[in-house]
């Protein structure tokens, strides 16, 4: 299916060639403008509205979409009713209004973490993207109060880093990164550290609890929606390919290798890939897997983990059970599962096209067998959905498709754009720190001008984050971090405005009746049922009365 690169309505457009979630294929962080996300990290839930209000109409030319995803699912109205209402209020019109529509979730086993609204982070692990905007990601995060994963390889990718006989004992990245979203995080929110097979024999764990407690959600990493290899990155440095060499990671063109080292030299070779390792290789057997999988986390509350999660990707049918039932099994707090279509920094591009099971397959399967193990009588881990998943309609969507399983949605790609604009605004007010913001402007575009030409004027959620932290305070706070919570004060008011339509009050109320298939392909892949058939009994009862 062919997607729009223009939204008329919303005066937003896409610089490249959009995907399902909104976002361009390839999504730059000097870009100036101006997809939905884009927009709605500076001008906030504004941008659910058409623009141009008292001048305009619009109409939706979303009718009949093609094709098995996300956007082929409709989500149901009524004209009545009302379920979720909070015990204070009542079900009169006064009170069945978007705005006191709960968006706050919960998550886990025996410890619930409590989110501010159902959505989380990607895994932003040793990519240079996570690295270089970390502050406006995580401040972000934990203002707004919603989980943040740090991901894979972080600490094998620093180089002051210290490791001495095979485990951490120095950690300056991952201690950055924590300690950035642990000073302004609240009562909200979580921060995860993911573990891979390298973060495993580096003893990423010992030093995450030895340093940190229980106060971080541990994470072990099977897979994501991106790939089915391990995580990568590039590096432009033969000495630094040489260093990741010798930590012990795969590195492609070798670059120990004289003739290699010759060819980067002379500029025929210009980067060097690092590869992370396959996990699971010694398990000839789901039997075995699940043995070495309930050993690990064995292991892990051992050192006094209390809150364990796992990551899964686009993975068969087979791997997608495992999941579920060594978690379930395990007791484990969350499960993301990451459908095909997941973003990434960097893949190999035809694998990112065509391996896996795309994100709406993938999901509906995984509640199937959620039904399955409930049936069983095994208590299902808590889910966290992924797989190019940007706006509130998705957050919606796979809500309602997976309750009562799924409490949050996991988006990747859509808070980096956040992270990306403000940096980029931030650095034309403060050139003297342009190198330090990586912002690419050196002044701002027409796009930015017209929203507003100071930081107050631009950001539509400055007031409200200068009157959490304080006037003296907003110095600190990255415009990256605005952004991102106008960003999420626009999925928030979308969300519950959805949620006010199907007269639904918070979350634990949404179900799968809240959800029609907008073709007949969509109905026979997720078992809803067919818009025109939907409620269609009821519909002739009332009829023939």
């Amino acid at each position: 299916m062919n997607w729009k690169k223009r939204n008329d309505a919303l005066g937003a457009i896409n610089r490249g060639d959009p995907c399902e979630s909104g976002l361009c294929t390839l999504c730059q962080a000097d870009c100036k403008g101006k997809c939905e996300t884009w927009l709605s990290s500076l001008k906030g839930r504004k941008v659910l509205y058409p623009r141009d209000f008292g001048e305009i109409t619009a109409g939706s030319s979303n009718i009949s979409p093609q094709g098995v995803g996300y956007h082929s699912l409709r989500i149901q109205g009524y004209t009545h009713g009302a379920q979720g209402i909070p015990e204070e209020l009542s079900n009169s019109a006064d009170d069945c209004i978007f705005s006191n529509v709960d968006t706050t979730t919960e998550f886990g086993n025996k410890i619930k973490t409590k989110c501010s609204v159902p959505i989380m982070t990607g895994a932003l692990g040793s990519t240079f993207i996570a690295e270089k905007y970390w502050e406006s990601f995580a401040i972000g995060a934990a203002l707004v109060g919603f989980p943040i994963v740090i991901g894979e390889n972080v600490v094998g990718v620093d180089q002051e880093a210290k490791i001495e006989n095979g485990k951490v004992v120095k950690a300056p990245e991952l201690d950055y990164r924590i300690k950035t979203y642990q000073k302004y995080a609240g009562a909200e929110g979580a921060i995860f550290v993911q573990l891979n097979v390298e973060d495993t024999r580096n003893g990423v764990a010992e030093y995450v609890i030895d340093n940190y407690g229980d106060d971080v959600i541990i994470e072990l990493k099977w897979g994501q929606g991106a790939k089915d290899i391990g995580g990568e990155i590039q590096v432009k440095s033969l000495e630094y390919a040489q260093f990741l060499a010798n930590r012990g990671y795969v590195v492609d063109p070798d670059p120990t290798i004289k003739a290699n080292q010759k060819a980067f030299k002379s500029g025929a070779i210009k980067s060097f890939a690092r590869h992370s390792r396959l996990g699971g290789t010694t398990a000839d057997n789901p039997e075995s897997l699940k043995e070495d999988f309930m050993t690990s986390v064995e292991y892990l509350r051992s050192l006094g983990y209390k809150r364990i999660s796992l990551k899964t990707g686009a993975y068969g049918m087979k791997g997608l059970a495992m999941a579920l039932r060594f978690a379930a099994d395990a007791n484990l707090d969350l499960v993301t599962i990451d459908g095909a279509g997941g973003g990434t920094g960097m893949s190999p591009w035809n694998m990112m096209e065509h391996w896996g099971i795309p994100s709406l397959q993938l999901h509906t399967k995984a509640i199937e067998y959620a039904d399955i193990l409930a049936d069983e009588g095994i208590e299902v881990p808590d889910l966290s959905l992924a797989g190019g998943l940007a706006r509130e309609d998705h957050i919606f969507k796979a809500l309602a498709l997976g309750s009562p399983y799924v409490k949050m949605v996991c988006m990747g790609r859509a808070p980096m754009i956040a992270g990306f604009l403000g940096s980029n605004i931030e650095g034309v007010f403060h050139p003297e720190r342009k190198e330090e913001l990586n912002a690419h402007w050196d002044k701002l575009p027409k796009t930015v001008k017209e929203i507003g030409d100071t930081p107050e004027g631009i950001f539509a959620g400055w007031h409200d984050i200068a009157q959490k932290v304080g006037t003296d305070e907003m110095k600190n706070i990255p415009f990256g971090a605005i952004a991102l919570w106008n960003l999420a004060d626009k999925l928030k008011a979308g969300l519950q405005q959805f949620m006010a339509g199907a007269r639904k009050f918070n979350l634990q109320a949404l179900d799968q009746s809240d959800l029609m298939a907008g073709n007949r392909a969509t109905a026979q892949e997720t078992g809803l049922p067919y818009m025109t058939e939907a409620l269609d009994q009821e519909a002739k009862e009332i009829l023939r009365k």
